[in-house]
């Protein structure tokens, strides 16, 4: 059980499904990081709860029901996808909010119920089918060890950094790169493994397809020039979108010239030709020329320096801190009006209402003026 703080009149509890076997994925990483974030806050306690899988360590949500009556003390945060709905039901009548990663997934939040986006992506997704629902944007944090110091960094000043935070390009001046372009199987699109790729290694570029587990990625992004993430076709065909848009912001945070889709959260902090820019730009030969422009010569096709380093800034976990901090402030405020009694819910009115108020509204019109032409007759 995470448990890392003296416990408080609000514990936090992240719901998962489990943590070990076929869970691994990003989703689940980002809500242990979340946890552990929000463990050194020092507020309340932490814990990590799971629901399909019993784990030693972890409490188990069908258990903790079962000892608590609602509403209990704890602040429930679910995550996962298409579970939201049925655990949302399972803690009615409990404080809860929704850590929203990916958005797409079709169903609609109960009144009342705060949601946590990751990304301005999925905050305006919720924006637009839960505008009364309290909203806050709380982006993933940076992992630190994209900021640690490496053998080729440039010292970094910025104050709002970690001290001995590296600068966001390591390496600008050093010694060259052993890979020109790092592309990672996973996510990306058939346009870029079948076609991109080969025309690549055709025009003599050094490239590296990584597939499978690696120890330490952050060495091997610093180790690569440009990286290359079309994650566009992957999330359409599933479709829901790319909720983080971290693996772009973590190569820039390597010092690496960054070719990636703008879908989605990855539109957050790309901004092409000043940070990162399109692949899949036009035409394969723009592509091909572009990449070996920027492998030619990465200082100039890297991020704009400033901007860079505000993104880093921003995602950094010392801003998110005081992020959630505020936002976890504001939900048990929430909560407390909702469940004391001193207040309802706003509820948005349905889609299929708002479609049919227009035409409600001219046949008020109509009604009316035919009203008034039988009165004069």
């Amino acid at each position: 059980m995470l448990n890392l703080s003296a416990p408080s009149p609000t514990p936090i509890r992240f719901l998962l499904p489990g943590t070990t076997g076929r869970f691994r994925c990003g989703g689940l990483l980002v809500e242990l990081q979340t946890a552990r974030l929000l463990a050194g806050l020092g507020d309340g306690s932490v814990e990590l709860v799971t629901y399909r899988q019993r784990e030693s360590g972890h409490a188990f949500l069908a258990d903790l029901l079962r000892q608590e009556p609602a509403p209990g003390r704890a602040l429930w945060i679910v995550s996962w996808g298409f579970d939201v709905p049925p655990l949302l039901r399972r803690l009615r009548g409990r404080p809860v909010a929704y850590h929203a990663h990916s958005s797409g997934y079709g169903f609609a939040l109960p009144a009342g119920v705060p949601v946590l986006a990751v990304s301005r992506n999925t905050l305006g997704y919720w924006g637009d089918r839960a505008p009364r629902n309290p909203l806050f944007l709380v982006p993933n944090a940076l992992d630190p060890k994209w900021l640690r110091p490496g053998s080729t960094a440039v010292p970094w000043s910025d104050p709002r950094l970690p001290a001995g935070a590296e600068a966001p390009c390591p390496g600008c001046g050093g010694l060259p790169r052993p890979i020109d372009v790092l592309v990672q199987r996973r996510k990306n699109s058939r346009y870029v493994l079948e076609q991109l790729v080969p025309a690549l290694r055709q025009r003599g570029l050094r490239v590296e397809l990584q597939d499978g587990w690696v120890d330490d990625l952050v060495e091997l992004f610093r180790s690569s020039t440009v990286v290359l993430y079309d994650s566009a076709d992957y999330w359409r065909g599933r479709g829901v979108s790319e909720g983080f848009g971290l693996p772009p912001l973590e190569a820039l945070a390597s010092g690496c010239v960054v070719f990636s889709s703008l879908n989605h959260a990855l539109a957050d902090s790309l901004d092409p030709g000043a940070v990162g820019h399109q692949i899949g730009c036009g035409s394969l030969l723009a592509d091909l020329e572009r990449i070996g422009a920027a492998v030619a010569d990465p200082a100039a096709w890297r991020a704009d320096p400033q901007r860079l380093a505000d993104l880093l800034s921003e995602g950094s976990e010392a801003a998110l801190a005081q992020r959630w901090r505020r936002a976890l402030a504001a939900i048990e405020r929430h909560w407390a009006l909702l469940l004391g009694g001193a207040a309802a819910p706003l509820v948005s009115p349905p889609s299929w209402r708002l479609r049919l108020d227009p035409w409600l509204v001219r046949l008020r019109r109509w009604l009316h003026r035919g009203g008034r032409k039988d009165a004069a007759a």
